[in-house]
């Protein structure tokens, strides 16, 4: 990639003293050495980011007291320099309007790559939020809300909890995890009238919680990691009617090791859809499988320590050369090479201090002349 710089971007639990959204340059040529560029204070809780390079934007979410004792969730809009990585802020708005004493802080954002939406999760509140954009791509008003009742019989399932909203492909649909209710519930926008439709359910096996979910570069298929049972259930997906067929469930910790001690976070496919990636936290490790792409089966790779506790998070680079894990605490991003070949990760050695990561996000950027 020349004549182009990856940078990465990360959110993090923090006050709003502290800077808990930060800017590095990954240089891949050395390694994947992380040079930090910037970092930006004002924020409670920036824990997920949305990186729009194309543009030039940032979109972190954040959240506020609403002055009656509740909490309730916001985005912060950001330009971004791409020569310095220096990031100026352009607007910031509530997303989740609390009432008194609730909560409805945000977990997730993701947007559309027309730039007419953002999408924010609300995991305490059980919502899903259609955020509109104007013409800069900037957050203009909370458009529509879907609420999520009900609820399941295990502990961490007594209320719905939306923990992701991810786009097919096409962008057709909207498939939102609700780790509460063990399902992954389908939405269409409304882009005439800017609302939210649920189509229907896909329910997972009780207990499951899924978590984060993602498709096949194929649009064939797509996979979900469930947190609560430390599981990774696939499935064939018909892009035409939006519908998802269940394949197989397997699971993500070494034989042995009790499920009771660890939670699912990231999931994570390879550019060429060959192979699956998700953390588990508690065993500390970062999951391979390989993947076969007619079939949605998995077959168990490895198993690798990330070298730090509670990686909340992951990615891989736009390129495929690495994968770098951030480990909520052990307050460092750690850097791995892939071999494209088997998809097995090597620690390069190279590491960052963060306090307490929660997302981490690259991006390309054209390089300075």
């Amino acid at each position: 990639m020349k004549n182009t710089r990856l940078l990465l971007f990360t959110g993090s639990y923090a006050s709003a003293e502290e800077s808990g959204v930060q800017v590095f340059e990954f240089n891949g040529e050395a390694g994947g050495e992380l040079t930090p560029l910037d970092q930006v204070q004002g924020i409670t809780n920036p824990t997920f980011v949305n990186v729009d390079a194309a543009e030039g934007r940032l979109y972190v979410i954040g959240e506020k007291a609403n002055g009656q004792g509740g909490k309730e969730g916001e985005v912060v809009s950001f330009s971004i320099n791409p020569q310095n990585g220096k990031l100026t802020e352009l607007n910031r708005i509530s997303t989740m309007p609390a009432a008194g004493s609730g909560q409805t802080t945000t977990c997730h954002i993701s947007r559309d790559t027309r730039n007419e939406f953002i999408i924010v999760c609300s995991y305490h509140g059980g919502l899903v939020g259609l955020v509109s954009l104007d013409q800069k791509g900037l957050p203009v008003r909370l458009e529509d809300t879907a609420v999520h009742t009900g609820q399941r019989n295990l502990p961490g399932q007594e209320k719905p909890h939306p923990h992701s909203a991810i786009f097919s492909p096409d962008e057709k649909f909207l498939f939102v995890s609700d780790l509460g209710l063990d399902l992954i519930r389908t939405y269409k926008i409304n882009r005439d009238a800017k609302t939210l439709e649920a189509l229907g359910d896909t329910k997972l096996h009780e207990g499951a919680g899924p978590r984060h979910f993602v498709f096949h570069p194929d649009g064939k298929s797509a996979y979900v990691i469930n947190e609560l049972d430390c599981t990774v259930t696939s499935f064939l997906y018909d892009s035409a009617a939006g519908t998802l067929q269940t394949v197989a469930t397997i699971s993500t910790l070494p034989e042995g090791y009790p499920a009771a001690n660890n939670s699912c976070a990231e999931i994570a496919l390879s550019a060429d859809g060959l192979f699956l990636y998700g953390s588990n936290r508690g065993h500390d490790s970062i999951v391979v499988y390989a993947v076969d792409p007619a079939t949605a089966r998995l077959t168990l790779v490895e198993h690798v320590s990330t070298h730090g506790g509670h990686p909340r998070h992951f990615a891989l680079t736009p390129d495929g050369a690495y994968l770098i894990a951030a480990n909520r605490d052990g307050n460092n991003l750690v850097v791995f090479s892939v071999d494209r070949a088997s998809g097995r990760l090597s620690f390069t050695g190279n590491t960052a201090a963060l306090s307490k990561p929660v997302c981490v996000k690259p991006a390309y950027f054209p390089a300075a002349d």
